[in-house]
């Protein structure tokens, strides 16, 4: 694969993910953003959720275009919006994965709703509505490759019945997602937690020698780790498959790490 001007990429990101008269992204944070949209095209994730500022989807698009120019990937990139919040998808990646979740029927929930006294796994009824929820995501998504040809495009979607902290884990590839109940708002019982947190990165020389992209971020509660270990594992397996099928990263690493914290924010 040909090696990509970091100038560039890092120009591209200032200049089109500006919001109002703000600072820009920085130089590092321009290229690992180019990292983790290479990660999605390349099928290492089926999802990313734009949350380095809050440009719109107009200028988001106007950048993904840009790049592609420069070279950094010729796969179509699709934008959902989700109540205001973007997230970039490999649509093709992401059908496969929510068809997935939905036909081995291993739709792996943790209930962390403030009332509990520590995490749990979801009750089965409540498991039913949230995979009712994905169905939605998957018809949505299955609609759009046959819209257009355009290298980038965009879409909306979005139920109030939705716990967005769910659809985004799942959305975002994770083995496991939070969800809570919100009739005590939307606090958890998270804090002080023991929380195994799961790091995937990789190095992408195509952008810049010295890269390690974060591909993946996530975690759970440590009480259920041994429970979800087998499920943990098959993930790791069938990401460590994807990454020798391509050649834009090298050097994968799944680290881990327990840790406690006083807030945990959802």
């Amino acid at each position: 694969m040909a090696t990509l001007s970091p100038q560039l990429l890092t120009a591209a990101a200032q200049q089109n993910l500006r919001p109002g008269r703000k600072k820009g992204l920085s130089p590092a944070a321009s290229l690992h953003l180019a990292g983790e949209i290479l990660a999605v095209a390349s099928g290492l994730k089926p999802a990313l959720l734009y949350d380095y500022n809050s440009v719109g989807v107009n200028k988001i698009e106007n950048y993904l275009q840009q790049i592609q120019g420069i070279g950094l990937t010729k796969h179509r990139l699709h934008l959902l919006n989700i109540a205001d919040n973007v997230l970039i998808l490999n649509l093709e990646k992401t059908a496969l994965w929510l068809e997935m979740l939905l036909l081995t029927n291993k739709v792996p929930f943790i209930d962390v709703s403030a009332s509990r006294t520590c995490p749990g796994h979801c009750e089965s009824e409540y498991v039913e509505s949230i995979k009712g929820h994905i169905a939605e995501v998957l018809a949505h998504v299955k609609t759009l490759p046959n819209i257009t040809s355009q290298p980038v495009t965009t879409s909306e979607i979005f139920s109030a019945d939705w716990n967005l902290c769910t659809i985004f884990g799942v959305l975002l590839g994770y083995p496991a997602s939070y969800t809570f109940t919100t009739e005590q708002g939307f606090d958890n019982c998270l804090s002080l937690t023991p929380l195994r947190v799961f790091t995937v990165q990789a190095s992408c020389c195509r952008i810049s020698k010295d890269l390690r992209v974060r591909i993946y971020s996530f975690s759970v509660p440590e009480n259920l780790y041994l429970a979800m270990k087998e499920a943990l594992d098959a993930w790791s397996a069938n990401l460590k498959d994807v990454f020798s099928a391509q050649n834009d990263f090298a050097n994968l690493c799944i680290s881990t790490e327990v840790v406690s914290l006083a807030a945990v924010t959802l």
